[in-house]
This record gives structure tokens, sequence and C-alpha cells, in this order.
């Protein structure tokens, strides 16, 4: 040790922060980690409360007791809380009321949630599910003041709903920037759990962008959420709002560590549209989309797991007039990356109808651009399927053999019904077709990135295929298009 060291340590000895062990100076670990990263202390919430404490209220709602009874004679109250929460509806027996006439019913209470004041003039913000089916909605305000709300909108695909209350000079939130919220943050949540107005509970977010629902990234946190608190805020260390409560994961009914909050920034573009026409307008293309793994984006060459499978595209939709086909994998819209397929429904959900939109599309190995224009969505409309005719017996090359494969050639009038311009039906799978997932009766459509115009086209391309390496196969199953992965035996 250097003679600095030594006057080092003396100096330190003299305030008594160096011992000795068998005659050898030992520092301390406090003087160690002196330029260690201070160790924070933990958020006090009370001026959050007091801040933002005024601007949430307590909803309660009242239908009429005729309505009010669902399956299996369960009050529609407690039927909402097991679907809402994940619990299995207990199979009791229907219950015997007396029956009166519906013009003698008064409304009746039907369930209690929360919300928060999001203008001065009176617009309250809530869970939609908390106002769906109510005759009357009744806000309470911390200062005990009561309103009947008017319900203005409710959209039930993001659980979006706005009231409103005739007052004015009402305490609003203020709206936080959600793409400023961080992993680990800390946040507070209040609400009426269980009907006990204005509980406060805090912790922090445990993911953001978590897939749960068709639109909404929700944001994942751990703090208590519980029956009661949904449609209040979710609220970060500025005291701005940064999400509504929503949803939790339970196997019981009760919070256990994971609950859901709707992003505030898709909450207010949906409750615009609420406050401007009273119901949401979302965009469409026509296309039914899946996953993309990474298995098949390797063996087609699209390099690493992105975008959005398209596995069926409807008949004179947007998509088809674009020129998009089952089995494209859509990388971008409006410029936009889909990193994965839940991104795709958001981007163009968001969109104005009537807008046009440039697509990108990865086809047979390369990546091609499409001009499709936006419609306005609307109901999915079943489509039934009609069994394939098998009129010939069933191909088995060589190479087919060795896949598992037994297939057949699609007849004109098939391929009429299928809308289809080539393929070749699968008759059997076994082995590793069967183990791909494979199955009688879907029709091939491309292997190894080569469309398939039939039999002869089919005999060639598996023929020549490496059969040491995976193999992608394109194949149409009912309305559904996807991708299997043959694999060899190794």
């Amino acid at each position: 040790m250097s003679k600095f060291d030594w006057s080092t340590l003396r100096a330190l000895a003299m305030f008594g922060m160096v011992a000795t062990v068998a005659g050898v100076a030992v520092v301390p670990t406090q003087v160690a980690m002196a330029q260690s990263a201070v160790v924070r202390g933990l958020p006090d919430f009370t001026d959050l409360v007091d801040q933002v404490g005024p601007s949430v209220v307590n909803i309660r709602t009242r239908e009429k007791a005729s309505e009010r009874l669902g399956a299996n004679g369960m009050d529609e109250e407690m039927l909402e809380f097991f679907r809402r929460f994940g619990v299995p509806i207990p199979n009791m027996p229907r219950q015997q009321r007396p029956q009166r006439p519906q013009q003698d019913e008064e409304p009746q209470p039907r369930g209690v949630g929360s919300g928060f004041i999001l203008t001065a003039d009176g617009f309250v913000m809530t869970n939609a599910h908390v106002v769906d089916g109510a005759d009357e909605v009744i806000v309470t305000l911390t200062d005990k003041r009561e309103y009947k709300a008017r319900i203005v909108g409710a959209d039930k695909r993001t659980d979006v709903a706005v009231v409103k209350i005739e007052a004015t000079g009402l305490p609003a939130v203020k709206v936080g920037d959600v793409t400023r919220l961080k992993v680990g943050e800390w946040v507070m949540a209040i609400g009426s759990p269980f009907g006990l107005e204005n509980s406060v509970t805090a912790g922090i977010v445990s993911a953001k962008a978590r897939d749960t629902g068709d639109y909404l990234p929700f944001i994942q946190t751990d703090v208590a959420i519980n029956p009661g608190n949904s449609g209040g805020p979710l609220i970060n260390m500025r005291g701005e709002v940064v999400g509504i409560n929503s949803q939790i994961y339970s196997r019981s009914g009760g919070f256990m560590g994971i609950s859901f909050a709707i992003p505030m920034d898709e909450a207010i573009r949906v409750s615009e549209q609420l406050r401007s026409s009273g119901r949401v307008t979302r965009g469409r293309i026509g296309v039914q989309i899946g996953n993309v793994t990474k298995d098949v984006a390797e063996s087609i060459g699209l390099g690493k797991a992105q975008g959005a499978l398209v596995t069926g595209v409807e008949s004179g939709s947007p998509a088809d007039k674009a020129g998009v086909e089952a089995g494209d994998i859509i990388t971008r819209f409006d410029g936009k990356p889909i990193e994965k397929v839940a991104d795709l429904p958001r981007l163009v959900g968001n969109t104005k109808p009537g807008t046009k939109s440039a697509i990108t599309v990865f086809r047979r190995g390369s990546a091609r651009d499409l001009s499709i224009t936006v419609a306005e969505i609307e109901p999915d409309k079943p489509v039934a399927s009609k069994p394939a005719e098998r009129e010939e017996k069933p191909k088995a090359s060589a190479a087919a053999q060795q896949l598992g494969l037994s297939v057949l050639e699609l007849t004109d009038a098939q391929k009429k019904d299928l809308k289809l311009k080539g393929g070749v039906a699968v008759a059997s799978a076994t082995d590793a077709a069967a183990r791909a997932g494979l199955r009688e009766g879907d029709v091939i459509l491309s292997v190894a990135n080569t469309e398939i115009a039939g039999l002869k086209e089919f005999e060639a391309v598996v023929s020549k295929a490496d059969k040491s390496k995976p193999l992608s196969v394109l194949y149409r199953r009912g309305e559904w298009t996807q991708y299997a992965v043959i694999r060899p035996l190794r």
C-alpha cells in the first residue's frame, strides 16, 4: 500500500471508521461504497391524494328489478362480478322470486364503481361495464353532493364510457403523457372498492403495452384493485391521470397482485368521439390475422418474428380490393412497423374511415407496398365453409410420403367455391406433416415460398426440397389461412 493510502487509513481511523483484523486494515462497507447511488426513500402520496382526490367520484347505478335476473336466477350484478374477474359461475339452482308487473318495478341498486371528472363542466369518465344496462346513474362527489348523470356514450371494445352531470366549476383531473410512463414507476389509484369510497392504494407499473384486448395495450400494475375500483384513475407521481383502472387477473375474484389500466391516450381518443357523436367509429380493412412464429419467420425468409399473418381476406373488402392475399404478412401500416399481431388492429382501428393508407406485405420471399382505403368497422359475419369434394384417389409420391402427405388435385368447382386460383387438398397427413399440424381437408397453397397451382407444381417443389431442413407450408383450413413448418426427424 502506498504512503498516501496509509495516511488515508490513519485519517479514517481517527474517526473510528477503520478496524483491524489480524493486523490488516479493513474499511467498512459504508466507506467502500461512499460513491454508490444514494438509497431513495419511499414516496409520500399525501399531497397527491389532496390534489387528485376531489376529482374522483363514486358511481352508483340502478335498473329495473325485473331486468336484474340473469342465468340460473342469479343477480346480474353478481354475474358481472364473476365475468369481469375470471371466477367460474357456480351451478346454483334458479331462485324462486315473486313476479310483479314490470310497470310496478322501481329502479333498484345494481352496482358500484368509480370515475373521475374529466372537465370542469361535468363530463365524467368511467368504464363502460360500470354503466352498462343502467336505468339510472348517480354520481357522488367527495363533498357528498349527488347528481343524476346522463350516459353520453359507452364503448365496449375499449371499456370506456363518458357520463354528464349538470354542474360547473368542478375539479377536473390533469391528463398525463402515457409515453413518459416507465416500468417500475410508482403509481396510485383512488376508487370505491366494494363500495368503500375514497380508498387509496399504490404500487408500481409492472409492464406496459400488455396485450389483453384487440384495441388496448393495457398498463399492468401491482396496485390493489378490487370490484368497485373499476373506472377510477391511475395516477403518476406528478398528479396526472395516466390510465383508467379496468380489470384484474384473479382466480378468486379478489386482488392477486396483477391489475390492468386503460392507457389514458387511448381513453381520451375514445372519449372525444363519444362526446362529439355518442359513438366510436373505427377503421377496418377486412382481414383475419394471426401470429408470426419464429419458426415460420425463419423458414420463409422474413428473418425475425414480426408482423401480422393474413389468415383470411374478406371478399370485396378494402384488403381484397388492394390485392392483399391470404398468407401475406403485413409488416407496416401507414409507415408504422407492425412488431406484433396486436399492433395492426390498433393502428387500423384508430384510422378514420375513408383514409387512403399504405401497407407493406411480405409475400413469397419479398416485400411489396400496396395502397388501401380504410373502411368503417362493422359486426363480424359468420362464414360457413362447405366440405370439399373428392373424386379421385390421393396422390402420394415418394417425396410427399417422406413428409407424411397424400394430396388431391382441386377441381374447378372446388376452386371456384373456395375462391382459389390453385392449390392441392390434403387427403391424409401423418408423421412429420401431422406433427406440423396439417390434417385431412386442408388446402396447401404454397410450399417453400413457391405458389402451388396443382399437383404437378406440388410434386416439383417437394421433390427439390431439402428434406433435412424445415419446410414452410402455407395452407388454408376452412376460411382461415396459416403457416405450418414441417420438420424432419433428427
